[in-house]
């Protein structure tokens, strides 16, 4: 299961999708009315112009990057496992309920449906709001099947070799940094769903302090990411930072990668290497806000090489992770 992706790159798709996207609670968290004001009428559209502009920069003949990408997984998991595999996306389409409805087809006496949501890290806006509208459209239609969600992934053993093979290949030649740049949320984010109420964002060095706040806590998860994954490869704590993507208005956690863009070349980094391991597959985000757009700002502000190191997409070792979080 995925975020989603408008059907097409024409300004009314992205506007329903937008729509669809942006009035969830868990990702605007404000109450209805003032949501539906501010998306509606404000964010929307001024928005969908844009959005529909960035989408034709990347749209392939296959159609949007993320659900082509996420069919080729798909396809090689298949390939691996036995039982029947569908994909679902949060928003758009396919939606949870064909892929229910085309799996209980195949086996009518289906009793259960493994549910992998595909974010290594949770988080209220992506993780949170999959498994619970999962929940809801299977609630909503009673089907007689149980639901079992693999829980995040962020420091599984085969997810970390996956990733770090990745990126292997790139840090084998010289370069000066590598930015792990993660999809940024709302400070509030973290906060909320805080299971102790007392620790994120609270006590100093929260993520570094034990607690069980860090199963739900968005920002220890992706710093444990980074740590694993850059002590596996050797990668020394000066030649790596963290920062984080698409922001929208303030609160939101830093430092901010398009701010990290512009200063790097000032502080001596040339060569930049960047990564975003907040996505398994390559989207909108990857291709066009960091290799495009991010790429641009970098280059201007004196960079002199800038090479973004593709998500994991059907990366053979990630297939073998998948297969095992389904077979297991």
């Amino acid at each position: 299961m995925n975020l989603g992706s408008p059907e097409s790159t024409k300004v009314t798709d992205v506007r329903k999708y937008l729509n669809e996207f942006l009035m969830d609670e868990r990702v605007i968290d404000i109450p209805w009315l003032f949501r539906a004001l501010l998306i509606k009428g404000i964010i929307v559209p001024f928005r969908a112009p844009k959005s529909a502009e960035a989408y034709q920069t990347i749209w392939t003949e296959e159609g949007s990057p993320l659900i082509v990408n996420t069919l080729h997984l798909q396809k090689a998991l298949q390939a691996k496992v036995e039982e029947p595999v569908e994909i679902a996306m949060r928003y758009g389409s396919p939606t949870p309920k064909s892929a229910f409805d085309a799996l209980l087809k195949i086996n009518p006496l289906l009793e259960e449906i493994i549910i992998l949501p595909l974010y290594p890290h949770y988080a209220m806006s992506s993780y949170e709001t999959g498994v619970e509208y999962a929940k809801k459209i299977h609630q909503k239609n009673k089907y007689p099947f149980k639901l079992h969600f693999i829980d995040p992934f962020y420091k599984d053993v085969d997810y970390l070799k996956s990733l770090s093979e990745s990126i292997k290949p790139y840090v084998d030649s010289p370069y000066d940094h590598i930015l792990f740049s993660y999809h940024g949320i709302p400070e509030r984010h973290i906060r909320k769903s805080d299971t102790t109420g007392c620790h994120c964002l609270k006590i100093e060095n929260c993520c570094e302090v034990d607690s069980p706040a860090h199963s739900t806590c968005y920002r220890h998860q992706v710093i444990t990411t980074t740590k694993l994954v850059t002590k596996e490869l050797q990668i020394p704590s000066e030649k790596y930072s963290i920062s984080f993507q698409s922001r929208l208005g303030k609160g939101w956690l830093t430092p901010f990668t398009d701010i990290r863009l512009k200063e790097l070349p000032g502080e001596g980094i040339k060569n930049l290497l960047i990564v975003c391991p907040a996505f398994v597959s390559d989207c909108l985000e990857t291709l066009e806000e960091i290799a495009i757009r991010g790429k641009e700002t970098f280059l201007e502000a004196g960079g002199e090489s800038f090479q973004m190191i593709p998500c994991l997409n059907d990366h053979p070792l990630w297939i073998k992770a998948v297969a095992g979080y389904v077979s297991n």
